[in-house]
């Protein structure tokens, strides 16, 4: 992932965190995207020797914070002896989470499997000496969720990648094709590791804003994983060769054109584990960040740490514990529907039934009601509080009979009905949701 202090985005249709625009016609994929529009949660893993010291992964030595040589000793402490993966799965699992990404090479080089491309693998230098994808693509496969694989297309601790430090490289491409040739067969090697050996639902990419589509020779990245399985996904940072887009940290104010997005946050302010920041961010936080997402079409991809030894640091085991129970009692408003309402017909987050004749609305913190719909031209048969049942009244005010303009509808929410977090309310309707939004008038 890029660093925060370098990436200042704001969201324009394309993110500036290494996202292009597609070259892929939506239409073609869209099958096979089903299963992803329908997720809406998916658990992202930073897990590498970067959290021995608990420093900045890859960024650290790449801006001169720590020496590579430094940085790289971090091998010798990497141990995994707590790493239970059927706990992970079993974590995830009760996030509410449908899928779940892991790294499998990061920016530093290091591989969490055996690679046979190099020697530089968790198996082979550090003390872990165990492949730590294999066994939690297979606990996640046994709990029915789909498998990702995020994997660095940069690989500064290669001598035969052109980039290196923030202020210094090896090599200029254009002066050395058969070094940047061989470098291309490394990397693409990798890729074809991963492929065969752990036949991954999703890949992840990132770094792909160093080079162009042509240097990366993008479209034949794309075809080698194809090739393997026809219904992988590709994350959107292949230099325009992907299924779908990935604004990182920053939330788009507005609702992404794109046809199938994530959001991908962190739970503080760091990828991988890092004591030293406690930016914690509160499970309201995250629900809240979460249900907008989905409102907007989206999917929030939930980014956790784990610790050299394996364990996962407890403030995020209770974000995910907290996010699992909301999702059990409010999941039929999230999983299987589709974005909301346009924004102004109702102020917060809405999603909507896939037959769109069921309209949930979502109530942050303790904004009890009167609450407010503007627009709503079609009839409301019935309101309830989704998780407990409560039925809620509601009245049309200013419905002019001669009047094609719907009246302003006003739902009576009691504080008692109120979840702790985000109350969500589920409008049935007598057809599927007609919205007026003219400027009133005559």
């Amino acid at each position: 992932m890029k660093r925060k202090t370098l990436v200042l985005a704001v969201w324009l249709g394309v993110s500036l965190s290494g996202i292009s625009q597609s070259k892929i016609d939506p239409k073609t994929i869209k099958e096979k995207m089903q299963w992803f529009a329908d997720a809406k949660l998916g658990i992202f893993i930073h897990t590498g020797i970067y959290s021995v010291k608990g420093i900045g992964e890859s960024w650290s030595f790449h801006n001169k914070e720590i020496s590579h040589s430094d940085y790289m000793k971090q091998l010798n402490g990497f141990t995994l002896k707590k790493y239970n993966p059927a706990y992970w799965a079993d974590l995830i699992k009760e996030s509410g989470a449908q899928y779940a990404v892991i790294t499998t090479k990061h920016h530093d080089g290091v591989a969490m499997y055996d690679t046979k491309m190099n020697d530089l693998s968790i198996v082979k230098k550090t003390p872990a000496k165990r492949d730590m994808i294999k066994p939690f693509f297979e606990e996640l496969r046994k709990r029915n969720i789909k498998t990702g694989a995020y994997y660095s297309l940069i690989d500064w601790s290669d001598t035969d990648y052109p980039g290196f430090l923030k202020d210094s490289s090896r090599y200029a491409i254009k002066d050395d094709y058969l070094r940047w040739n061989k470098f291309r067969d490394f990397f693409q090697g990798q890729i074809k590791e991963i492929s065969t050996q752990y036949n991954p639902d999703l890949w992840w990419f990132d770094g792909d804003w160093e080079h162009s589509a042509e240097e990366w020779e993008s479209e034949k990245v794309r075809q080698i994983i194809l090739s393997r399985n026809p219904l992988s996904i590709i994350n959107g940072r292949l230099q325009g060769y992907g299924d779908y887009a990935t604004p990182e940290q920053n939330f788009p104010v507005t609702r992404p054109t794109f046809d199938w997005w994530e959001l991908c946050m962190t739970i503080n302010d760091s990828w991988g584990y890092q004591p030293k920041d406690t930016k914690w961010k509160t499970p309201y936080e995250i629900i809240t960040i979460y249900v907008d997402a989905v409102s907007n079409g989206g999917n929030l991809l939930l980014d956790i740490g784990p610790k050299e030894d394996g364990t996962i640091p407890e403030e995020q085991v209770n974000v995910l514990k907290e996010l699992g129970a909301w999702n059990k009692k409010n999941g039929e408003a999230i999983f299987n529907t589709t974005g909301g309402i346009p924004q102004g017909h109702f102020y917060g987050p809405t999603t909507l039934s896939k037959d769109a004749k069921t309209l949930y609305l979502f109530v942050h913190g303790k904004s009890t009601g009167p609450l407010m719909i503007k627009g709503l031209d079609s009839k409301i048969e019935n309101i309830t509080v989704v998780g407990n049942g409560s039925k809620l009244k509601h009245k049309v005010v200013g419905k002019i009979s001669w009047s094609p303009v719907p009246g302003l509808v006003y739902i009576d929410l009691q504080e008692s009905a109120m979840d702790k977090y985000v109350t969500v309310l589920k409008l049935e309707l007598d057809k599927p949701i007609k919205l007026y939004s003219g400027q009133g008038g005559l």
